[in-house]
């Protein structure tokens, strides 16, 4: 079982090389992660935006941009375009959003006539956090991609946050379906989502993890907060994954570790595409985008 980011680095390495497409690759943070993802040898990589722009950063940073292969583009919107094209051309095995806004990014991979969306696919987003207050990796979603799942597609996060699991080495990744608490409250739908979802994984219409729910944050990943609630569960306290009732409660808890926890590390993936598609916060860390593509080159494998 891989438990950091190291060992993540060090499978992508002894997997062939994956190429990545950026779409409007124009700061410091998306080149200097791509450069540095190409130093290591774990990808190529194809930056699609400004080449005044693109060059510019490289010259202030002392980045070879011989390393890239550049496409240029000077328009933020045809850049996404452009590099959604050119994964369906073949010329690449995921996508990375650089500089441009997530509606923008998201709006090119969901066009109908031109995207990367599968036929009845659900996209969500897929988080890896290493925090050393825990103690293992632990995934979440959704944070950043489908605002109030629904239960059909609350399964469907439940199935990308199993998938990446298992690519983890996980045999059966243990997910806790949150809700404001581990009682069960009818009144409360994320506390109903939860109880719905758990009897579906004991009846294995769920299959291949272990699933709980409704769960209290606290509950799902502290064993002492487990056992003076007296709460009885295979993931309380031990939980891979957390999913989320809503897009505020994982946003929020995604920015707080991204920005409280300093010596934590993040990687983040849009699953469902027809490729795994990078998307991080415009204001991530370069460590944040360096670990989301080869988070993105592990998915890529298949």
């Amino acid at each position: 079982m891989i438990t950091s980011f190291e060992e993540i680095y060090a499978k992508v390495a002894s997997l062939p090389k994956k190429r990545l497409i950026a779409a409007w690759a124009v700061d410091d943070h998306t080149i200097g992660a791509a450069n540095e993802s190409v130093t290591q040898g774990l990808v190529d990589a194809t930056l699609v935006g400004d080449r005044t722009l693109i060059e510019k950063v490289c010259n202030e940073h002392q980045i070879d941009i011989s390393l890239f292969r550049v496409v240029h583009i000077s328009d933020e919107a045809q850049a996404v375009g452009i590099s959604i094209e050119l994964i369906h051309a073949g010329e690449g095995d995921m996508l990375m959003k650089g500089l441009c806004s997530t509606d923008k990014y998201m709006r090119g991979i969901l066009n109908k006539e031109k995207g990367l969306l599968p036929p009845k696919a659900v996209l969500s987003h897929v988080s890896i956090i290493a925090h050393p207050g825990y103690h293992k990796l632990l995934l979440v979603s959704d944070i950043a991609v489908i605002p109030a799942p629904d239960l059909t597609q609350k399964i469907a996060i439940a199935g990308y946050l199993t998938s990446v699991g298992r690519k983890l080495g996980i045999e059966k990744p243990k997910i806790a379906v949150l809700a404001g608490t581990e009682q069960m409250l009818p009144a409360m739908q994320a506390c109903v989502d939860g109880a719905i979802l758990s009897k579906m994984a004991d009846r294995s219409q769920i299959k291949n993890c272990i699933l709980d729910g409704p769960m209290s944050l606290d509950t799902a990943i502290s064993k002492e907060s487990a056992a003076i609630k007296k709460l009885k569960s295979e993931v309380a306290g031990d939980a891979d994954c957390l999913l989320f009732p809503n897009i505020e409660a994982g946003n929020v808890f995604y920015k707080t570790i991204g920005q409280f926890s300093p010596n934590a590390r993040i990687a983040a993936v849009v699953a469902g595409a027809k490729v795994p598609c990078v998307l991080s916060s415009r204001s991530d860390s370069t460590d944040t985008k360096l670990n989301s593509i080869i988070f993105a080159a592990l998915m890529a494998e298949r």
